[in-house]
């Protein structure tokens, strides 16, 4: 496939010398050599590899978290802003690079204890961790105005990653077992009922400032699952599980009989049609779909059929815009092209589709899309959409637009859910936690 005239004019990277980890030359768009074609296997090793760097070349310094975003032309921009739902990924990330050989089991555990060592001194409210932290100090940088505390969805985001380093290193060498009991130390800490604030629901967030103010309340279907399961699952914390039943499903409502492109959507996306497609990733990088259903939803039908939504809409293309089809397609949450052609973000799905491609979109759906997703993968590479950390976070061929922009939550998935498509690898030290497996079964779950 011909390289796109858009993508070769405008991905322009810095020149300025780097001399951080991990360093490469640029990719540059401007070099007429032709792009070496690669297999399947080849571009899923490319893809890992170049993801992995985002985890740990770019990783917040002081604390070894992930970083917010990283810019490479821009590398200072919100240096030491650390993201806790991230860096959950970035921890289970970790986990692939030892597995592919990109760094050795004693430098994992040396990076993995630094990062356990900055969240168990790090700000928590009522065992939940922020939104951000700065990586310097450990202390929370507000979200928003009143969001200048716990965050139960990025908690649980973090805890997935947190399980599955328990489950990697229980039983290692007197270091890796102390890295276990730690990482299971400290998402036993977590009081999920708190954040039930006396009533069947959970609530997103509290501080000690505002206290639960924000009122925002976990209802599916979207990315908050598995804070249910944790709320479930936890020891000495433990959620009621109607909270899940009447708050989650919306004691029952939340089953859909509605379509698109005739496939069932099963259950209803927070009203919203089909949603962004992380809502198929963040809450299954370790909680594996393929066999897992209760009274409302086979979930592994359910994100089949929502990845399956998103591509056809994007073959379909009914806005007609520039290069949407078979290969280039994928709608989530990312970086965005502003209608002043400015930089935002936005959530995009195929009610809000605005031109833009993310390719975490098509590249974290591997495991329910392989042929469409490995077909997407061989045109962002062809494209030049490969950057020093992986594919750039968003693109748009009808603008002629590339941001060279990272984002740790759209990194992340990518490296994981392609591994958990070529070996299980999370799924398998996820599911076999005895505690996930309680929290399962406590909510009605057959896995």
């Amino acid at each position: 496939m011909k390289k796109l005239s858009f993508i070769l004019l405008l991905l322009i990277l810095s020149c300025g010398k780097d001399d951080g980890p991990g360093y490469q030359e640029p990719y540059n768009p401007n070099d007429d050599d032709p792009v070496v074609e690669l297999t399947d296997d080849e571009i899923m090793d490319l893809t890992q590899q170049q993801t992995f760097k985002y985890f740990w070349d770019y990783a917040e310094s002081n604390s070894g978290a992930a970083r917010e975003r990283y810019h490479p032309n821009d590398p200072s921009n919100s240096q030491n802003v650390v993201t806790v739902g991230g860096s959950g990924f970035g921890l289970m990330a970790i986990l692939v690079g030892i597995e592919r050989g990109y760094i050795s089991q004693s430098e994992g555990v040396a990076r993995l204890t630094q990062i356990l060592n900055f969240f168990e001194d790090a700000d928590r409210f009522h065992g939940a961790w922020p939104h951000w932290l700065d990586g310097g100090t450990g202390n929370v940088i507000p979200f928003s105005s009143q969001d200048d505390g716990g965050d139960i969805v990025e908690t649980a985001f973090l805890v997935q990653g947190l399980i599955c380093v328990k489950e990697y290193f229980e039983d290692g060498s007197t270091e890796e077992d102390a890295l276990a009991a730690k990482a299971d130390e400290l998402w036993k800490g977590v009081e999920w009922d708190w954040y039930t604030n006396n009533e069947n629901k959970l609530l997103w967030h509290w501080s000690p400032n505002n206290g639960f103010a924000i009122n925002l309340e976990l209802k599916g279907y979207n990315e908050t699952l598995l804070a249910f399961i944790f709320g479930a699952a936890s020891p000495d914390h433990t959620m009621p599980s109607e909270a899940y039943h009447q708050g989650w499903a919306s004691s029952g409502n939340i089953v859909s009989s509605a379509t698109q492109y005739n496939i069932p959507l099963i259950l209803d996306h927070a009203g919203t049609g089909t949603g962004p497609l992380f809502w198929a990733h963040y809450s299954y990088l370790g909680l594996d779909p393929s066999n897992l259903s209760d009274q409302y939803a086979n979930y592994w039908d359910l994100n089949v059929n929502h990845t399956r939504i998103n591509y056809q809409y994007c073959v379909d293309n009914p806005s007609n815009y520039v290069s949407y089809g078979q290969d280039c397609w994928g709608l989530t949450a990312s970086y965005t092209r502003n209608a002043d052609g400015s930089v935002g973000y936005s959530a995009h799905d195929p009610e809000n589709d605005t031109g833009v491609i993310s390719p975490t979109a098509a590249v974290s759906s591997i495991p329910y899309t392989p042929a469409q997703s490995l077909a997407a993968m061989h045109f962002f590479y062809e494209n030049d959409l490969m950057g020093p950390a992986g594919f750039y976070d968003a693109f748009s061929p009808q603008y002629s637009w590339v941001t060279e922009r990272y984002l740790a939550i759209d990194q992340g998935p990518q490296i994981i859910m392609i591994e958990n498509h070529r070996s299980g690898l999370l799924w398998n030290l996820f599911m076999q936690n005895e505690d996930v497996q309680n929290g399962l079964d406590a909510l009605g779950f057959t896995y």
